[in-house]
C-alpha cells in the first residue's frame, strides 16, 4: 500500500550516525582540502551549468556528457557573450 511510510525516514537516520570517529575526521579532511572553480561556482549560483554532450546520438533516447570547466569552459563562455551580443 504505502510508499515511502514513516520507517524509510528512520533508516536513513541510522546509518548516518554509525560513522566511526574515524571516518568522520576523514571525511572533514576531504571536505576541507576540495576547491571549486570559481566560474563553476558561479554557474552553482545561477542554477545552470553549461555541459557538453559526450555520447552519439542514436535510437534509445540517453544522453550522456560532461559538465565544462576550465578552458573550455571560458572558450564557451566567450562564445556565448557574442551570441549575445550579436
Amino acid at each position: 500500500g504505502k510508499k515511502g511510510g514513516k520507517e524509510g525516514g528512520q533508516k536513513e537516520a541510522e546509518e548516518q550516525e554509525k560513522k566511526s570517529r574515524h571516518v568522520i575526521f576523514k571525511l572533514k579532511a576531504r571536505e576541507a582540502k576540495q576547491k571549486l572553480d570559481p566560474a563553476v561556482e558561479e554557474q552553482f549560483q545561477s542554477g545552470r551549468l553549461l555541459a557538453a554532450v559526450s555520447s552519439r546520438p542514436g535510437q534509445c533516447g540517453r544522453c550522456d556528457g560532461y559538465v565544462l570547466e576550465g578552458e573550455e569552459l571560458t572558450f564557451y563562455k566567450r562564445k556565448l557573450e557574442k551570441k549575445k551580443k550579436a
